[in-house]
């Protein structure tokens, strides 16, 4: 399937995930797991490069939680990934890829969403038995949980926007902190921070569709937050080019001469039969191969960035089935 468009811009908060090819490990013992973080921190530590407020090292995925600066996401994570490959290949006489395709990131609402997913981050080796308690985990030197505990020394991670958000003075901020997380430990994997929080709060896009126009919201499965975030992160990043270079424009010549529906009903206000199913393979097929935005959808064909989701969601599916 083509890539969906990245959003990317200076001084916004991600969620980055990153998984070995195949689920193959990208970190086999302690020295891989130290050369990783060495790499991250200078990484981290360029001038204009970003803040790091969590992280897990798991043995064939991992994830951190940043903001970045003046650099892009993009070339940070290409510099972290590359090194990392490279270094592990040489080291155990292997080639070709070491992880599966690119990286994840969710553009996170810090407001909302930043503490959950600090707890999220962090609680990763205990879900899976690493650790067997949350004052184990406060040891465990492959998450940023043990360094805002004081359990590990790691200067580039910024624990103090953690911190300050429960008191003042730091020991009570640390007991808070991990009352905080303990109490998240039982929640298992919470889908709702995998990205496109506003659809799964409403229930699903069809009933986000539902809301009547005064209360519907942009949304975005690249976004984990509500739909006035939504919209001033679309309205400020411009999508990353994919590997293909054709235009939202002859991808929708290609559509209608593939249809036989004319461009002009494409993006007309018609809701035909054959000309909304014309319609919804054009919104999918430019989404997906050129980044082109709901938002940027939606004004294109003057409708709402839930109708332009919903219609993906049912070219996905009309796709599925072969139609």
């Amino acid at each position: 399937m083509p890539r969906q468009a990245r959003l990317d811009a200076p001084g916004l908060v991600h969620h980055v995930m990153a998984r070995g090819i195949e689920d193959q490990k990208i970190f086999r013992d302690d020295k891989d797991r130290e050369g990783f973080l060495t790499r991250l921190a200078e990484v981290v530590a360029l001038s204009g490069g970003a803040t790091l407020f969590a992280w897990a090292l798991m043995s064939n995925h991992f994830h951190l939680l940043l903001r970045t600066d003046e650099h892009l996401l993009s070339p940070l994570m290409r510099r972290l990934m590359t090194g990392h490959a490279v270094t592990y290949n040489r080291r155990y006489r292997r080639r070709g890829h070491l992880f599966q395709n690119r990286f994840k990131s969710i553009v996170v609402d810090e407001e909302t969403y930043f503490l959950e997913l600090v707890a999220y981050i962090h609680l990763n080796p205990a879900r899976v038995g690493i650790v067997s308690s949350i004052e184990a985990l406060a040891h465990y030197p492959y998450t940023g949980h043990a360094v805002i505990m004081g359990g590990r020394q790691y200067p580039v991670q910024d624990t103090g926007s953690v911190l300050e958000r429960f008191s003042v003075t730091l020991s009570k901020a640390r007991s808070e902190y991990e009352s905080f997380i303990a109490a998240r430990l039982y929640q298992g994997t919470r889908e709702e921070l995998r990205g496109g929080g506003l659809i799964r709060s409403a229930g699903g896009l069809e009933k986000l569709l539902l809301r009547d126009s005064d209360h519907r919201e942009a949304a975005d499965e690249r976004i984990l937050g509500g739909g006035d975030f939504v919209e001033s992160v679309l309205g400020m990043c411009e999508p990353v080019v994919t590997s293909e270079t054709v235009s939202v424009a002859e991808i929708l010549a290609e559509v209608a001469g593939r249809t036989g529906v004319n461009a002009e009903e494409i993006i007309g206000p018609s809701r035909a039969r054959v000309i909304s199913r014309a319609r919804r393979e054009f919104y999918l097929s430019a989404h997906e191969r050129t980044g082109a935005t709901l938002a940027a959808l939606a004004k294109m064909t003057g409708r709402t960035h839930v109708a332009v989701a919903l219609a993906i969601e049912e070219a996905k599916k009309d796709r599925a089935a072969g139609e």
